[in-house]
């Protein structure tokens, strides 16, 4: 039993959950669809105010649960939190959605966020638990689905979620580079699509040097995932994830602190395989390639080296002024391989930059682009369905600041200013011919809990990003 499984096709006997705007709780309390005035008289007594995000149980005369009620805007963006939050605070039992007051104005966007939310607030990853993690069981607390929800819709985007959050989770030892390809193996065979893997020194065979050379002293084998998908005459859609399943920070290696969440490291790749899988599941109008490098940077006696001068699948030579700058490295070889087929949009997921984390924290990845367009509707996405993101310039005059010496570039200069700005800038430099690109520098994690997004693994600007997709492509 999974947690879609907890929406119900049928649900007699649920118990109601009232949605209530805040502006129209004052005359839902005073005339209820309960009829008496029990509810009003409780909701009163308990002093509740009826503010935004807050719910009430109200009982019954026999004392068992009534109704409940629940205070929120109709629309999607915090919709989907408050009703993770609420799941976790309701009784074991089955309830059903009535959107009552809050008369929305888009009624699939409400029931859609609704079951979303509910999924969500279920989940925890109890893999390396004996028993599972305290609290009621998740599966005993269920919603009939709302009545204007697309399931295919609802079913496609948690299950996208959840594989983001179970892989960038899962801790290094158990999700090295040959993990993740499985994951995406699996996924081609969903899909139908056509799966191709390059591992070890057919790496360097086959033209892709610096993802060889980051990912080579480690004992397991770099690799480089390939996938596409759909009709040859279709849109080019590319989208690359950076793999670093482990980042010991190579050679200039990290301190202790630096090391311990670095398991995520391999979160672009979760993001760009989520995405494709969604991209696949609604059957959009596009010609896929999926490309995923995945490497561990460790250290051994053939680790590469800082002030080593490394070849790129694109023809420039890049100075290593930083062993710990190593996954713009391995997306600049797959990046320059999407390039080369003239994409008509081009993708990159990374958890990339301190630099992105200081500018705007753990829970606003930046994005960049010279595509105003393109940044216009991810802007108005992320808006419309609350999945926070923020345009960041290229500015071209910090290209200067990875200059090198000996080399056509140099993999992380100097001065430490505009972190996240220059290594957007790196990768600008492989895109090649791609007609449209933007670059997400995410984190991947959440550092607290929240309603609905326990400490762990996070999918960040996915909602955003596949609603921009559907919007642009379609379904064939």
């Amino acid at each position: 039993m999974t947690l879609l499984d907890t929406l119900l096709d049928d649900a007699p006997g649920a118990c109601p959950i009232h949605l209530v705007r805040p502006a129209g709780f004052a005359a839902w309390r005073d005339a209820p669809p309960e009829g008496s005035g029990r509810a009003a008289a409780w909701l009163t007594a308990s002093g509740f105010e009826g503010k935004a995000g807050r719910h009430a149980l109200i009982p019954g005369p026999d004392g068992g649960l009534a109704a409940v009620v629940l205070v929120a805007e109709a629309d999607e963006p915090g919709l989907v939190w408050d009703l993770a939050a609420l799941r976790a605070a309701l009784p074991a039992g089955d309830y059903a959605l009535n959107v009552d007051a809050a008369a929305p104005a888009d009624a699939a966007a409400t029931a859609q966020a609704a079951a979303l939310g509910w999924v969500l607030g279920g989940w925890r990853f109890d893999r390396y638990r004996r028993q599972p993690a305290q609290g009621r069981d998740a599966q005993a607390v269920r919603l009939a689905w709302p009545a204007a929800a697309d399931r295919s819709s609802v079913r496609r985007m948690a299950e996208a979620i959840l594989l983001v959050r179970s892989l960038v989770t899962t801790p290094a030892e158990d999700m090295g580079p040959d993990q993740i390809a499985d994951a995406a193996r699996g996924m081609a065979a969903r899909h139908g699509a056509r799966f191709r893997l390059v591992r070890g020194d057919a790496l360097l065979a086959e033209n892709y040097p610096m993802i060889h050379a980051v990912g080579r002293a480690s004992a397991r084998p770099p690799l480089l995932v390939d996938l596409r998908w759909g009709p040859e005459d279709a849109p080019r859609l590319g989208i690359v994830g950076k793999g670093v399943v482990f980042d010991t920070g190579g050679l200039d290696l990290k301190p202790a602190a630096g090391m311990a969440l670095m398991k995520k490291d391999m979160g672009g790749a979760a993001h760009a395989l989520a995405l494709a899988g969604l991209v696949m599941d609604a059957g959009l109008n596009v010609r896929l390639r999926l490309l995923l490098p995945c490497v561990e940077n460790a250290v051994s006696g053939n680790a590469f080296r800082p002030g080593d001068v490394l070849a790129s699948r694109r023809g420039l030579s890049v100075e290593i002024g930083n062993t710990d700058a190593e996954g713009r490295l391995i997306l600049a070889d797959a990046l320059a391989d999407a390039g080369d087929e003239a994409p008509d949009l081009l993708l990159d997921f990374a958890t990339l930059t301190g630099a992105a984390r200081v500018a705007l924290g753990p829970e606003v990845p930046p994005f960049f682009t010279d595509d105003d367009e393109l940044a216009a509707a991810l802007a108005a996405a992320s808006q419309a369905c609350g999945d926070p993101l923020w345009r960041l310039p290229l500015h071209a005059p910090y290209r200067s600041m990875i200059d090198s010496t000996i080399a056509d570039i140099n993999n992380a200069g100097e001065g430490g200013f505009a972190g996240a700005v220059t290594a957007a800038l790196f990768l600008k430099e492989f895109v090649g011919a791609a007609k449209s690109w933007a670059h997400f520098d995410i984190y991947a994690w959440n550092a607290k809990a929240r309603p609905g997004r326990p400490v762990g693994g996070e999918a960040m600007a996915l909602r955003a990003v596949f609603r921009v997709l559907e919007e642009r492509y379609g379904a064939r």
